[in-house]
């Protein structure tokens, strides 16, 4: 991300011997927690970049917690996203008719009514910058703690204000690509987003 000196390719290359010729497959949010794509092999980058820019190949999975009730059981947001880069700061992006399909599957987990907190499971089908964010803020459901595209008065008002933002890549689902086999793998949440998701919220992350 901007303004870091030492990103996840240039430690890896560093700390890991056999990973000196490694490649970032794609991009999650410096804030998001979970997984994330790394291709050993250049002719295995390929692969899997092609199979990201084919909608729904690779299965990604993501968890956020968001700012009021969630009253859809599943919703399909299929809206463009229009991202804007302006020098000295980060990219933002946002509903925009003249920007590029962007389509994100939302499924609702689980409502807190003391705290105006939902859990909800969201599978993008294309891959635009912050694309998850950007339609939650579209909805008026913002990721509790996103500093960009959240809501901090309603952050503030919480019981125990977020010291990161809830969004995590929860799972992958790569399909059988040249000779190798099919993938399927899960990150554990990150230990402040399991213990909001236990102890302030009341949730069962093993049913999540």
């Amino acid at each position: 991300g901007s303004g870091v000196v030492s990103g996840v390719i240039e430690s890896l290359r560093h700390s890991r011997s056999d990973l000196a010729k490694c490649e970032l497959v794609h991009r999650i949010d410096r804030a998001t927690s979970g997984c994330l794509m790394i291709a050993k092999r250049r002719s295995y980058l390929r692969l899997l970049q092609d199979a990201l820019r084919r909608p729904g190949t690779i299965s990604k999975q993501y968890i956020a917690l968001v700012h009021g009730r969630w009253e859809e059981e599943n919703l399909t947001v299929d809206e463009p996203l229009l991202t804007v880069s302006r020098v000295g700061y980060e990219r933002f992006s946002n509903v925009d008719r003249s920007g590029k399909p962007a389509c994100t599957m939302f499924r609702r987990i689980a409502y807190n009514k003391c705290e105006s907190i939902s859990a909800v499971e969201a599978k993008p089908l294309t891959g635009r910058t912050h694309q998850i964010r950007a339609h939650c803020r579209w909805l008026r459901r913002p990721i509790v703690g996103d500093s960009r595209y959240g809501d901090k008065i309603a952050d503030r008002a919480l019981t125990k204000p977020p010291i990161r933002m809830f969004l995590h890549a929860r799972r992958l689902d790569i399909p059988s690509l040249g000779y190798r086999d099919r993938l399927e793998v899960a990150a554990p949440f990150e230990n402040n987003f399991g213990s909001y998701l236990e102890s302030t919220l009341g949730f069962d992350i093993k049913n999540i």
